[in-house]
């Protein structure tokens, strides 16, 4: 799973914009590279299955993070 470029939303409400997939230097696991767009602008990772994957807020199964606006990557024109 390669997450897009974008800003995508939490299921919790929270905006974060995804820069792009890195790997793990030990393990190879794929990781998700994102910003939150919020407080101190953090940058965090997360194994890409998590980052895909679904979970249940209110008795409804929805995406941990939903894609709101796909954006081109910062690494594209390198």
């Amino acid at each position: 799973m390669s997450a897009i470029p974008g800003i995508y939303r939490h299921y919790k409400g929270q905006r974060y914009r995804v820069l792009g997939t890195a790997r793990h230097s030990e393990t190879l696991e794929e990781l998700v590279v994102y910003q939150a767009l919020y407080g101190e602008f953090g940058l965090w990772v997360r194994p890409a299955a998590m980052f895909a994957e679904t979970v249940e807020k209110n008795g409804a199964v929805v995406p941990r993070f939903a894609l709101e606006e796909a954006l081109e990557s910062p690494l594209e024109n390198l």
